[in-house]
């Protein structure tokens, strides 16, 4: 049996697979699946105090699509490269009710050797800190809270916040540092230019771990009908995302150094995708279209596979934190191979046998 635990600040997750929030962590039976499947924390559906953020829940909608863009049965059953394409809402039940299934829900996950996170969602950022501290006084653990909601754009105003600017999220963390002293983490969007830069101004301004990066919007044509899939843009995540989110994970380190947790969410499938964010430089993965795509079992099944991979590496999981990101080299650093490209190029004539690729 490999050593699963992974230290996030002083907090220690007996393993680096967390259930990331989403619909499957909206109801107490949902999260004590999650639990049950012995992963290191849940993060609980996010809630803020926004009337037009709970009403946009009822009008979410989801599909899941292929490699081809054609959306695939939705049967808990899908292959491990399809995507999910949607629009989401919050929780609709008031703060304090939310707060007061979760803390109880906490106490059991905490006998499990397991946490669950309460997630807010920026709105109003006096009343986010009001949340907060209302989360430490129950006697929360861990407090997540999103300002990197990838709907953030397209939701009717005032419902969630989407921050680009590095000196805006300064502004935000500083004020909820200052609200809490419970260990804060941070979950930030991808749709930025420059993601490292805004884990930076998190870091700096008292976030305890930052979590990169949320889904990316999207556009998708439907073939059939010759409209808008959903009518609308939506919230694309996928395999695909992985080389995408992991490279922001080593930029991040490499700006940050090793020692600040990052959390890597968007584009893990597997136990093996788990250990390639934690190479990247991840201490931690968030999992939540995996579980959309095929159910809470799917979490016991990374556990496995991440402990397996770790046992014939002889590695335990923080040993695995970085290890490719620290050797991340530039294209500059390259030997010249010049005979290379040469073996790519296709053919000229058609039925042409092409060059030997040698890889």
């Amino acid at each position: 049996m490999a050593d699963l635990r992974i230290r996030i600040s002083s907090l220690e997750l007996k393993n680096p697979v967390i259930c990331g929030s989403g619909e499957h962590t909206m109801t107490a039976e949902g999260i004590r699946a999650a639990i049950a499947s012995g992963v290191g924390a849940v993060v609980a559906k996010s809630v803020n105090e926004s009337m037009a953020a709970k009403s946009q829940l009822d009008k979410t909608d989801y599909r899941m699509v292929g490699t081809d863009w054609k959306p695939v049965a939705w049967d808990f059953n899908a292959p491990p490269d399809a995507s999910i394409f949607c629009r989401s809402g919050l929780i609709q039940k008031s703060f304090d009710d939310w707060m007061q299934e979760l803390i109880v829900l906490d106490q059991q996950a905490a006998s499990e050797g397991c946490y669950v996170i309460p997630s807010l969602i920026l709105s109003d950022l006096e009343q986010c800190a009001a949340y907060a501290q209302a989360v430490e006084k129950m006697g929360f653990r861990v407090l997540e809270v999103n300002i990197g909601a990838p709907h953030g754009d397209e939701a009717a105003k005032g419902a969630i916040v989407l921050e680009r600017d590095a000196s805006r999220i300064e502004t935000i963390v500083k004020r909820l540092r200052a609200a809490v002293t419970l260990p804060l983490w941070i979950k930030l969007t991808g749709q930025s230019e420059n993601p490292a830069l805004l884990a930076e101004a998190a870091r700096n301004s008292g976030a305890d771990a930052v979590i990169l990066m949320g889904r990316f919007m999207g556009f998708l044509p439907d073939l059939d009908t010759h409209k808008p899939l959903l009518n609308t843009s939506a919230a694309l995540g996928g395999a695909w995302a992985l080389p995408l989110t992991a490279r922001c994970v080593a930029m991040s380190r490499k700006r940050l150094g090793p020692q600040f947790p990052l959390l890597a969410t968007n584009g893990a499938r597997s136990g093996l995708d788990v250990a390639r964010f934690l190479l990247s430089g991840a201490y931690a993965v968030e999992m939540t279209s995996l579980v959309l795509m095929r159910g809470y079992g799917a979490l016991a099944e990374c556990v496995q596979e991440l402990n397996a991979y770790l046992d014939s590496q002889g590695k335990s999981a923080s040993q695995l934190i970085g290890l490719a990101a620290d050797q991340l080299q530039s294209y500059a650093e390259q030997v010249d191979r010049p005979e290379i490209w040469r073996k790519f190029c296709p053919p000229a004539q058609p039925g042409t046998p092409s060059a030997e690729v040698p890889y």
